[in-house]
C-alpha cells in the first residue's frame, strides 16, 4: 500500500470530533490510536478491541503523524535537570 493510500484512510472534517483527524468511517482519532499505542497496547490488542480497523488504519495514524511532524521543530517536554 502507498503513502497517499495509507493517509487517504486518514481525514479530517470540522463537525467530527471537533476537527481532529480521524480513522475514515469511524470516531476513532489518531491521537487516541497513538496513545494507546504509546501506553503499551499492541496493534493485535487494538485491532481486537475495535474490530472495524485493520492493521493500515494503524499504520496510517503513525504515518500520519511522522508527516505532521516532519514540519516541526522539537521543543523539549521537560528541561534537562
Amino acid at each position: 500500500m502507498t503513502e497517499q493510500q495509507l493517509l487517504e484512510r486518514i481525514t479530517l472534517n470540522p463537525k467530527v470530533m471537533a476537527g481532529k483527524p480521524v480513522i475514515k468511517g469511524t470516531r476513532l482519532t489518531v491521537e487516541y490510536v497513538l496513545n494507546l499505542l504509546a501506553h503499551g497496547a499492541t496493534v493485535a490488542e487494538i485491532l481486537e478491541e475495535y474490530q472495524g480497523l485493520t492493521p493500515e488504519d494503524i499504520q496510517a495514524c503513525l504515518l500520519f503523524a511522522k508527516k505532521f511532524l516532519a514540519d516541526t521543530t522539537f521543543v523539549p517536554l521537560l528541561e534537562p535537570t
